[in-house]
C-alpha cells in the first residue's frame, strides 16, 4: 500500500488526532495502567475518555485491551492511538520496552494512529530502535501515523531534561520514521527551541509526573508552544484529578494554550469555573 493511497491514508489519520486548522494537538496518554496498575483516573476508563473529548483532546492513547472499555461511542468524537510497547513497574528493567502490539491489530481496532516508547541510552536502546525500525516500516505500508515516545534514559544520561539529550532522543524518533515525536520538556522556551530545530516533524511535550499545582501544567504547555511545539501529551496531570469534572476543565485549559493560544492566566478560568 505504497504510493498515492498511502499518502493519503496517513493524511486523513493524521487530521484525526491533530487540528487541521492549528497543525497541534493535546493527547491524553492512558497507557499507565501497564505500567502502574489502576491509578486514579485509569479505573473507570470510559469515565475519563469522556471527560477530555468533552475538554476538547485530539486523541488518547490506550493499549489494545482498554479501546473497548474507553470507547464512547456518543458525543464529539477523540482520536485513538493505540501503544504499541509495555512494561511494568515490577520488571527488572522498567526502561526496556517491548512490543506487545502490532499495526494490523491496531488497525482492526479503529486506532487512528500507534505509538512506540523508546528510551534512548537504555542497556536495551538497540532492540527498542529495532522495534521503532520494524513498526515505522509497517506504518509506511498501512499509511498510519508513527508517534515515537523518545526519552533519554540510561547510564550514560546524568539529566533526561537536559537540552543535549532530549534533542538527540527527539531526533532519532524522527531519524527512523516517526511522524510525531514526543519527549521531555526541557524546562524553558529558548532550549526547548532547539529540541524544536533539531527535530523535522512535529514535537509534542511529556506531562511527566503529577505536578504540585496546575498552573505548573499550564506555564510548561505554553512555554513549549512559545519555542514552536505542535502540543502536549499529557496523562496524569489530567486524569489524575479526582473529579471527571477537573479532569474536563484541566483538558480544556490546555487545549486553548495549544489551539487558541491562550495566556496561563486566561487559561486558569476554566479551572476556576469548577
Amino acid at each position: 500500500m505504497e504510493g498515492p493511497v498511502g499518502h493519503i491514508g496517513k493524511r486523513i489519520r493524521m487530521e484525526r488526532i491533530m487540528d487541521r486548522e492549528t497543525g497541534r494537538t493535546l493527547i491524553v496518554p492512558m497507557d499507565h495502567g501497564v505500567t502502574m496498575g489502576p491509578i486514579t483516573g485509569l479505573k473507570n476508563l470510559e469515565e475519563t475518555v469522556d471527560a477530555v473529548a468533552r475538554g476538547g483532546a485530539n486523541a488518547v492513547l490506550m493499549h489494545k485491551g482498554m479501546v473497548r472499555a474507553g470507547h464512547r461511542g456518543y458525543g464529539r468524537d477523540v482520536g485513538l492511538i493505540v501503544h504499541l510497547s509495555a512494561s511494568t513497574e515490577l520488571g527488572p528493567d522498567p526502561n526496556y520496552k517491548v512490543q506487545v502490539a502490532d499495526v494490523e491489530e491496531a488497525i482492526r481496532l479503529g486506532a487512528d494512529a500507534v505509538s512506540v516508547h523508546v528510551n534512548v541510552g537504555a542497556e536495551e536502546e538497540p532492540e527498542m530502535l529495532q522495534k521503532l525500525g520494524e513498526v515505522a516500516r509497517k506504518c509506511e505500508e498501512w499509511g498510519m501515523p508513527l508517534v515515537a515516545m523518545m526519552y533519554p534514559r540510561g547510564p550514560k544520561v546524568e539529566d533526561e531534561f537536559d537540552v543535549e539529550y532530549v534533542k538527540h532522543a527527539a531526533r532519532v524518533g524522527a531519524e527512523l520514521g516517526a511522524d510525531i515525536v514526543k519527549t521531555n520538556y526541557t524546562g524553558d522556551p529558548d532550549s526547548f527551541k532547539e529540541v524544536v530545530k533539531g527535530c523535522p516533524v512535529p514535537v509534542v511535550i511529556a506531562g511527566g509526573p503529577k505536578a504540585d499545582t496546575p498552573e505548573e501544567i499550564l506555564e510548561m504547555v505554553k512555554g513549549a508552544i512559545e519555542a514552536g511545539a505542535a502540543g502536549a501529551a499529557i496523562g496524569r496531570n489530567i486524569f489524575a484529578h479526582k473529579s471527571p469534572r477537573m479532569r474536563e476543565a484541566m483538558t480544556r485549559a490546555i487545549a486553548r494554550i495549544i489551539h487558541e493560544e491562550a495566556d496561563v492566566e486566561e487559561a486558569k478560568k476554566e479551572l476556576e469555573r469548577v
